[in-house]
């Protein structure tokens, strides 16, 4: 369980930080990947909270 914990914890602080930077300076293909990498997070953040929380009729559109 620990492990899972930390796991998550590291995704929130990826997540947050990819948030907090300031992508109006970046070029456009940073700005892309910056945005592509927040979706993916945020896509396995929703999965890992769905497997956690014991609904076994939630979906999750791909």
């Amino acid at each position: 369980m620990e492990q899972e914990y930390k796991q998550g914890y590291r995704m929130h602080r990826v997540l947050s930080n990819l948030n907090r930077l300031d992508v109006d300076r970046l070029d456009d293909a940073d700005r892309e990947r910056v945005e592509t990498a927040r979706d993916l997070l945020e896509e396995v953040s929703l999965l890992s909270q769905t497997e956690h929380s014991g609904d076994a009729d939630t979906q999750v559109e791909s």
